[in-house]
């Protein structure tokens, strides 16, 4: 394999990170969803503030991953984290060893800067991912369960905000 690097993504890696997470949409069969334009990862990534960040991986000068991740906050630990939101590696790139590169620089970051964590989900049928993250030593959180609000029902919660 040609040489692997990893680096914090540059506002010229926009377009090609858009391309990465419309990717992943479609391989988790979830591109409906995929509603983020270059503009909204330009605003999250290179905005004031700062809402995101992204590590790209690269093979030979050539974007072959993403790690897509924001912070968080351990009230248990009292200290920050970071949640992986997109993990993706180009499926002619995958079974090299970059995803968990990856995450390794996602740890050494982490901690570096004083995090306590760092988390992610990943979804019950994505056995690939699942035995990667086992091999690393990951921790599956059986007792907790992801909730959310989004769309109308985020937009019908708000309106009872005073």
């Amino acid at each position: 394999m040609p040489h692997l690097s990893i680096r914090e993504a540059t506002e010229a890696d926009v377009p090609t990170i858009t391309r990465f997470v419309y990717a992943l949409a479609e391989y988790e069969k979830l591109a409906h969803e995929a509603k983020g334009t270059e503009a909204d990862f330009h605003a999250a990534l290179f905005g004031t503030p700062r809402r995101a960040g992204c590590l790209v991986a690269e093979v030979g000068g050539e974007a072959a991953g993403i790690a897509l991740y924001h912070w968080t906050f351990s009230t248990f630990l009292a200290k920050h984290g970071r949640w992986l939101e997109d993990l993706w590696v180009e499926p002619r790139f995958r079974r090299q060893g970059i995803a968990k590169a990856l995450f390794a620089r996602l740890a050494k970051d982490t901690l570096a800067e004083g995090g306590g964590r760092l988390a992610w989900s990943v979804l019950d049928w994505n056995t690939p991912a699942i035995a990667t993250y086992d091999a690393m030593g990951a921790e599956a959180l059986k007792e907790w369960i992801t909730r959310r609000l989004a769309g109308d029902a985020l937009a019908t919660l708000a309106k009872e905000a005073a």
